[in-house]
């Protein structure tokens, strides 16, 4: 919901989907160069109380937009300003992201059984996308009804129900209780994932992907001006994937993915390419959601596909390590791929820039399928003699 709202406020602020690219940016630069030492960080502390200090901060943060937003309006500072002072938020935001996200998933591989991986990579997506879901909606809402300071009120409230939730799992005993040089550290890390192949395969796949399928930053504009639907329909676009990544997750628990997980994943991104380029031409309302749901299920298989391998095939003592790589080589793709969709569509327009990320997605397919024959026999199983 706050991604939501500060990315049409920047976009109000500015009317240049270039500068709603850069919020990508700015998260991305420290989420990849402080992963770097995170999952070093990650795997000698203890993950639930590193959490709780992530969240708190968040609260910090939520609270720094909310006296941003309040200050425009009595004209005590100029949106050049305030739009400079947002990016050292998304910045500060993004320094956060890369101790949250390795200890968030070291502590999922702590607190559920081996077997469970797969089942619980999925709801646990799941409640994420759930939150994906309301929180665009809600934000839309907020926004036409009480303006952008009330609406990161909202925030405040949610992040202070997850701080609760963390609250209530226990601290978990430490599995590197022996300390080693933070470079030897590393290096182990990056040299685990790049020995792995399948781990490499999938990370370096998505990477490209997701770089290349960042419409959503130009949300904004083909709500304001290309559909004309408003700030309510901009968080109807916004919640589209999340609904479709539902579904999926909803069908994924279900139905397991047990045969061909790697050819499948291949196919969903094919199709989370062609979405794109549906949406990117769509004149249409109704058919932009549909398609916008329908990239959010292909891309709800890639990420239990993906989530499943990591948590096979790293050894428990590697966890954040290998999590904080994934953040690198996966999360920042996201907002450079904001970037790359905001910059392209200033430089050829917003509809062409979604048409060639779609295509480019497509070509990332292909290139893989071509390039990785070995793995289209992978299987979703636990190796045999894990490395420790």
């Amino acid at each position: 919901m706050q991604t939501t709202i500060i990315v049409y406020w920047v976009y109000t602020l500015t009317n240049d989907v270039a500068s709603v690219g850069l919020l990508g940016l700015f998260e991305a630069v420290p989420a990849i160069g402080i992963s770097f030492i995170s999952g070093h960080i990650v795997d000698q502390r203890e993950k639930r109380n590193l959490i709780l200090a992530c969240i708190i901060c968040y609260l910090l943060l939520s609270s720094f937009y909310i006296f941003l937003a309040l200050q425009h309006p009595t004209q005590q500072a100029n949106p050049l300003l305030i739009v400079h002072l947002i990016y050292a938020g998304i910045f500060f935001g993004g320094a956060l992201r890369a101790f949250i996200s390795p200890a968030t998933f070291a502590l999922l591989g702590l607190l559920v059984p081996r077997k469970h991986y797969a089942n619980a990579g999925t709801w646990s997506s799941s409640a994420w996308q759930t939150g994906a879901i309301i929180g665009p909606l809600i934000g839309g809402l907020l926004i036409a009804a009480f303006g952008i300071a009330t609406s990161l009120w909202g925030a405040i409230i949610l992040i202070s129900i997850s701080l609760i939730g963390i609250l209530s799992i226990p601290r978990q005993s430490l599995l590197r209780k022996v300390k080693e040089p933070m470079l030897k550290s590393l290096t182990e890390g990056a040299r685990f994932v790049f020995r792995t192949q399948v781990i490499l395969a999938v990370l370096l796949l998505d990477m490209f992907a997701v770089l290349f399928g960042g419409a959503t930053a130009l949300l904004p504009a083909y709500a304001r001006d290309i559909l004309k639907v408003g700030e309510i329909g901009f968080g109807w676009l916004r919640a589209a994937p999340g609904i479709g990544a539902i579904i999926m997750f909803i069908v994924l628990a279900n139905r397991p993915l047990k045969t061909a997980p790697y050819i499948r994943l291949l196919l969903c991104i094919c199709g989370f390419g062609i979405s794109l380029i549906i949406f990117g031409i769509s004149r249409n309302f109704l058919l932009s959601i549909v398609m916008l749901v329908l990239s959010g299920a292909f891309d709800a298989v890639s990420v239990v596909i993906r989530g499943t391998i990591l948590q096979l095939y790293t050894p428990d003592g590697m966890r954040g390590r290998v999590a904080a790589l994934n953040t690198m080589f996966i999360s920042s793709s996201n907002e450079l791929g904001e970037v790359e969709s905001g910059f392209t569509a200033k430089w050829m327009g917003t509809v062409p820039a979604v048409v060639f990320g779609g295509c480019m997605t497509i070509l990332v397919a292909g290139i893989t399928y071509i390039r990785t024959p070995q793995l289209r026999k992978l299987k979703l199983e636990a190796p045999e003699n894990p490395v420790q």
